[in-house]
């Protein structure tokens, strides 16, 4: 790839919108996960109904169900005027500026079944939001470009948790909870105006004269498209990469613990040399995989993700030491961030842009699978062999995906489009 397109694949429009969607999508969850927990604790509303509210955050989880929507049907109104994608992008926005402006008018203590249902209206309406904006996103960006954009948009995504899980807490220390909410919804008018300054793809709804094929097509056309032997060998790698990483870092902050380190330690340390490098990692990631290619980005990220979870094992070994535990926090978000970026590029790329509200749910829902499932049996795991043998374990567990990546994304082949 020559410089001159090398600048163009980075410094472009479509890797600013990335910002604006990462942002835009990221907001409303962080409110629910981090703003709304700690506003309750403040009202004195008890720590069980707290856990119980978390229930309100499955439609993030269960999003592929009504994605199908989202590739046939438009909203009417705004159809005419900004499209498809847009239509959706719009309405939901300007919803969820509604809801989450009138949480703060509710008193916890005595309306916390009204804040639930809010809480859950919430969830609902940002995670079609973020069917609406994956959607468009595969849909704008080319295939080079799949690796930084979702990077970008990833990178946003978690920035924007400084609203709600800092500014947010600060103004309440001297402001009411009600002005305090009101201010934390007016940050999505900066998606509005994304929205409204951004062009829709020109790839339109579907177009299907059967009843209720909408919601049969999207399989049909990912295995005739990739055949069904290779599109099964592409789910099983989908459910299987992230496998090893994430059930290594699914015990973390336990592990740091029964090693020595005091919680300090854990709050300092863990937390920024876990964020920044995880960041640097994406990014680097994306750009990378402009000049090499989404396969040779999956094997070679993949095995610094394997090597990454050994530091673990090292770590178990040596014992405490605040240096050491800095460099293996840091590899391994590294390889977190490296391995997540070519990991999404690569389900963004297996998907039809016809079909890319619906496929890149599923897909996405798919890949959280293994990451609850196995990490449930971890703590088992490590009391019956130990948290070096566990680490150990984690990393046989990564081999399987790096293993079908002979499959699914051999080194220098193109892909299946």
């Amino acid at each position: 790839m020559s410089n001159s397109n090398f600048k163009k694949n980075i410094l472009n429009t479509r890797m600013i919108t990335c910002i604006f969607t990462g942002f835009a999508s990221g907001l409303p969850l962080y409110i629910l996960i981090q703003l709304i927990p700690i506003w309750l604790r403040d009202e004195e509303v008890g720590l069980a109904e707290i856990g119980l509210l978390s229930l309100t955050t499955l439609p993030y989880t269960l999003k592929f169900l009504w994605a199908p929507f989202l590739d046939k049907y438009s909203i009417t109104f705004f159809h005419r005027t900004i499209g498809l994608r847009r239509s959706w992008m719009i309405l939901t926005q300007i919803i969820l500026i509604l809801l989450i402006g009138s949480l703060g008018f509710l008193n916890p203590s005595a309306h916390l079944f009204q804040l639930s249902i809010l809480c859950l209206g919430i969830a609902i309406f940002s995670s079609t939001f973020d069917i609406a904006v994956d959607a468009y996103r595969r849909q704008i960006l080319p295939d080079p470009e799949l690796g930084l954009g979702n990077s970008i948009h990833v990178n946003a995504y978690r920035i924007s948790s400084l609203i709600p899980g800092s500014l947010a807490l600060i103004l309440s220390t001297f402001m009411s909870w009600t002005i305090v909410f009101i201010l934390t919804s007016s940050f999505i008018l900066v998606g509005i105006a994304m929205t409204l300054m951004i062009r829709e793809p020109e790839l339109n709804s579907i177009e299907s004269n059967k009843k209720n094929s909408f919601l049969i097509d999207p399989f049909l056309e990912f295995f005739s498209r990739q055949g069904v032997m290779h599109g099964i060998a592409i789910i099983l790698f989908m459910l299987l990469f992230k496998l090893g990483d994430s059930m290594a870092t699914s015990l973390a902050t336990p592990f740091y613990y029964d090693l020595g380190f005091s919680m300090e330690d854990i709050g300092v340390v863990a937390k920024n040399a876990a964020l920044w490098p995880s960041i640097f990692g994406g990014i680097a990631g994306g750009i990378i995989m402009i000049k090499i290619g989404i396969n040779k980005a999956l094997w070679i990220f993949g095995l610094i993700q394997i090597l990454s979870i050994l530091g673990f094992a090292i770590l178990a070994r040596v014992g405490e030491g605040i240096v050491l535990l800095g460099l293996v926090i840091s590899f391994e978000y590294l390889g977190v961030g490296l391995g997540t970026a070519a990991f999404i590029a690569f389900i963004a790329r297996t998907t039809s842009k016809q079909y890319a509200a619906t496929q890149f749910a599923l897909f996405t829902a798919m890949t959280a699978i293994p990451r609850t499932t196995i990490s449930a049996s971890s703590g088992f795991i490590v009391e019956t062999i130990g948290w070096e043998s566990f680490f150990y374990l984690c990393t046989l567990l990564a081999l399987p995906g790096m293993i079908l990546l002979l499959k699914v994304a051999p080194w220098g082949a193109k892909p299946k489009t």
